[in-house]
């Protein structure tokens, strides 16, 4: 199947992030068990869930950005990316301890996320 090539670069990003997700959460699992308590290995959990979910979205926007609105689907596409890694990493550094200040950004990454899965519906009704 060919992609236009607006939507295989939304293609190719949501895989990636959803394979930077898995690796995450087995690392988290794995690797962080032993060491982060029970409150912060949640916390990493939250993050690498999160961040699959906007990976999905972006997977999903590929198919968007094939249609008339894909405008609409730049913008999910982008939200999406940006409130996705914004949410992601910054759960994921306060579950390693980093600052507390980073929680007031968190949200940030959050209403990203919703705006991106908006224009992402917007985008599919108009397209």
């Amino acid at each position: 199947m060919s992609l236009p090539p607006g939507a295989g670069r939304w293609l190719a990003l949501g895989a990636m992030l959803c394979a930077v997700s898995v690796g995450a959460g087995a690392f988290g699992a794995h690797g962080l068990a032993a060491r982060l308590d029970g409150r912060s290995l949640a916390l990493w959990e939250t993050a690498a869930r999160y961040l699959m979910y906007g990976g999905l979205g972006l997977c999903a926007v590929s198919w968007a950005a094939t249609g008339s609105a894909h405008r609409l689907a730049s913008a999910a596409g982008l939200s999406l990316l940006l409130g996705s890694l914004l949410f992601s990493v910054t759960v994921a550094i306060l579950a390693l301890g980093g600052p507390r200040w980073l929680g007031a950004v968190t949200p940030l990454g959050g209403l990203g996320m919703i705006a991106g899965f908006v224009f992402l519906a917007l985008a599919a009704v108009r397209g």
